[in-house]
């Protein structure tokens, strides 16, 4: 059995799932966070094996979502719209204790039950994928952050209860809904070229404007495959205020059980390693897109790997 099969094998029976059609399920959601989400898949190894089908569920679940409405062809049958009803009906459904053929709604219903997790993040989270099919800039930071609260923050709040806490889940939530936008306004940096083809703009107009950019100069520049000065300087200004959104979060992971920390800290330095890689290559994001370099990842993974071991010795 090759490698990677029999690390999925053992986080399901380590998770204790024995239903041939539950472990189908979050197979499919473990395949989706392997295939698209390659740096939070990698922190996401350093978590006991049990915890980490939770994880490929929340975030399956999210990529479905995510898909759905980023296909305005309907490439997976009927409209954007229409799909993403159908998903939304059957998580309420199955929420409710209703059965679904949908695997990862399936997965992440048994998730949420295992944890607890409130029903209305999820409620929120549709509702921000629901913007994306109406919604194709935002004003000001206000505007952003009711999307990137559904589409992000709710997401680190559904990861509280799965990787637990030393304390009170409410002294956690704050710093992890935090690093939930930092983890998002990460991405819309990383991906302002490819959103720019979808037709989106997830950075605040007001902020772009005060450095003389507007969505015309952004089409352009990703049109011409090149940056601009005034594109670098406010890139360069958002750079800058996420990294700091990334300070404010980091004390929360001390919060989180000890069997947890080694992953969060991983994910946290990964993710804004992007940032990182923004700065290396002189804010030029529309030209082509960055990423972490491989022994980047090493040189991250391999010591928390350490420390995860460690934690897991002592629990």
């Amino acid at each position: 059995m090759p490698v990677n099969a029999r690390a999925e094998v053992a986080e399901l029976d380590a998770a204790g799932i024995t239903d041939p059609g539950l472990r189908a399920a979050y197979r499919e959601c473990r395949a989706l966070h392997a295939a698209y989400g390659r740096t939070y898949f990698l922190a996401t190894r350093l978590l006991p094996p049990e915890r980490r089908v939770d994880v490929h569920a929340l975030y399956g679940f999210a990529r479905y979502a995510d898909e759905i409405v980023d296909d305005p062809a309907g490439a997976g049958g009927g409209t954007p719209e229409a799909r993403l009803d159908t998903l939304t009906a059957a998580l309420h459904d199955g929420l409710r204790g209703a059965g679904t053929d949908i695997p990862v709604v399936r997965a992440v219903v048994h998730t949420a039950g295992r944890h607890g997790l409130d029903p209305a993040l999820f409620t929120d989270f549709l509702d921000s994928m629901r913007m994306d099919l109406t919604v194709t800039g935002y004003a000001n930071d206000a505007e952003l952050a009711r999307y990137v609260h559904g589409s992000a923050a709710v997401i680190g709040l559904q990861m509280v209860p799965v990787l637990g806490t030393v304390g009170p889940r409410a002294e956690a939530e704050p710093a992890a809904a935090m690093l939930g936008v930092a983890f998002q306004m990460t991405n819309f940096l990383r991906d302002v070229g490819e959103d720019i083809d979808r037709g989106r703009v997830y950075l605040p107009a007001d902020e772009l404007a005060a450095f003389g950019v507007d969505r015309e100069l952004l089409t352009w520049c990703r049109r011409q495959r090149r940056t601009d000065p005034r594109v670098r300087r406010a890139m360069a200004h958002l750079v800058a205020r996420t990294h700091g959104t990334y300070r404010r979060a980091e004390a929360g992971i001390a919060l989180l059980e000890p069997a947890s920390r080694a992953c969060v800290d991983a994910a946290r330095q990964l993710y804004e390693g992007i940032l990182g890689q923004i700065e290396d290559a002189d804010y030029d994001v529309l030209g082509h897109r960055v990423t972490v370099p491989n022994r980047r990842r090493a040189a991250v993974a391999l010591p928390a790997l350490g420390r995860a071991l460690v934690a897991r010795s002592r629990s």
